[in-house]
């Protein structure tokens, strides 16, 4: 086993928005960090090729379910946020208060920081704008949903969000990535970190593989922020005990309508109008999709003859705030079902997208097959790691979806920024700075 000599102040495991932000963050403050991140920094093309090998292979970056639903996680740095919708979904501020955490401060300091809005009226597409229309005359509050993009950059007719944008218009966690290693920070690629080392219950290092080779590094700080799936099992190598149990994963299907004589590309940004019906835990909203990607909800639902519909047809998703359930196995497979109530949930969804589509002028609607996004809860807050998001272990701490307290079901980016900027002020306070020992220094890591 080899070791990395060099003790920094911070070793920061995912690339995602938590990780990402506290990368950065930490960075300014003058600190030596050091980012392990297990996928690729390569520039991204928005191609459908890098989209599948970053996030779409079965198995390998794409988790499935015992029941074999997909779901989505971006192996790359950025993480997920590579993938997503670029959706700024108000955190659940209330929920989290409940537990004892506070980020309203840290979502006004990122809304005045990023490109955060609505969609302007030239980049909305003639579906979303027929669907928020329809869903409104049903007495819907459907309404534009704020973007994390830069839209003097964002053209019209591009289906690049979901596929990785290569115009820098989509704002990904990759930008903070960018800025943290150009102030200084250090990043190890194509790297799998395995499991936290610790000694008298604090953390002090990580064991990660690169290539055929074992490694160490070591720091005074380690935060987690390997994803929904990856942190539980980061944890549960480290020896932590019901980690990756009872988790969440955002069921979702979208629902087809064809409209004759509906005039655009399809090629748009996804999610830009939607409604959320917070007591049924049901979010719906357009979807466009890259046509390829939208054939596989046909063919994986068995709809062979709507293959070849794609620009005559608005594409809604439904969202749902699924039950706490199942186990993310040691291989990733995530042992979930869809329960009865979540069925439900997704039927009423399903319901209400038909009822809208049929208002716009669609004579028939299909489904796709229910696929999972944004897993998480399997670290718990107020389980697993405390208000600031710190384990049982000193120095060990988590940032990402996996510290969900409670199911969601909202897209989690801005939240999850919120909470890693919170604990990157944490991190900084005088309360938890630590003496760096020199044993800690010339610590041996095994």
């Amino acid at each position: 086993m080899d070791n990395n000599t060099e003790h920094y102040d911070a070793i920061i495991v995912g690339t995602g928005p938590g990780g990402g932000i506290v990368a950065r963050d930490l960075t300014k403050q003058g600190k030596t960090v050091l980012i392990i991140e297990r996928g690729d920094y390569a520039p991204t093309r928005g191609t459908l090729a890098q989209m599948i090998s970053r996030g779409w292979i079965p198995g390998t970056q794409m988790p499935v379910t015992t029941q074999l639903k997909p779901v989505v996680r971006g192996i790359t740095t950025g993480g997920t946020s590579m993938l997503y919708t670029a959706t700024a979904a108000q955190p659940p501020f209330e929920l989290l208060e409940k537990y004892g955490v506070n980020i309203r401060t840290e979502i006004a300091e990122i809304r005045d920081e990023l490109p955060i809005a609505p969609i302007r009226d030239e980049l909305m597409s003639p579906a979303a704008i027929l669907f928020m229309r329809s869903a409104q005359e049903l007495g819907y509050d459907c309404q534009k949903l704020d973007k994390f993009i830069y839209q003097d950059k964002c053209l019209r007719d591009c289906d690049s969000c979901i596929k990785g944008c290569p115009h820098d218009a989509k704002w990904n966690s990759r930008f903070l990535v960018d800025e943290a290693v150009l102030k200084g920070a250090t990043i190890i690629n194509n790297a799998k970190v395995k499991r936290v080392i610790t000694k008298d219950d604090r953390a002090i290092g990580v064991e990660y593989k690169r290539g055929t080779k074992t490694l160490t590094a070591n720091a005074s700080t380690i935060v987690i922020a390997a994803g929904g799936i990856g942190s539980p099992l980061i944890l549960r190598n480290s020896g932590f005990t019901g980690v990756g149990e009872n988790v969440c994963m955002d069921p979702i299907l979208a629902v087809f309508g064809k409209i004759k004589g509906l005039q655009g590309s399809g090629r748009a940004v996804p999610m830009m109008t939607g409604f959320h019906l917070k007591e049924e835990g049901i979010m719906i909203a357009d979807l466009h999709v890259p046509k390829l990607l939208k054939q596989f909800f046909d063919l994986h639902a068995l709809n062979v003859t709507k293959v070849g519909e794609f620009a005559d047809v608005i594409p809604i998703m439904v969202k749902v705030r699924d039950e706490l359930s199942g186990r993310i196995h040691n291989d990733g497979l995530l042992k979930k079902d869809i329960s009865a109530a979540d069925k439900a949930k997704l039927s009423k969804g399903e319901k209400i997208a038909q009822a809208v589509l049929k208002q716009a002028g669609a004579k028939k609607t299909y489904s796709s097959q229910i696929v999972g996004a944004h897993p998480g809860a399997s670290v718990k807050i107020g389980e697993h790691v405390d208000e600031n998001l710190k384990t049982r272990f000193d120095g060990l701490y988590v940032c990402d979806c996996s510290v969900y307290p409670e199911a969601l079901g909202l897209p989690p980016s801005l939240m999850i920024l919120g909470l890693g900027k919170r604990l990157a002020k944490h991190l900084a306070s005088p309360s938890n700075r630590v003496i760096k020992k020199e044993s800690a220094r010339i610590a041996t890591l095994s």
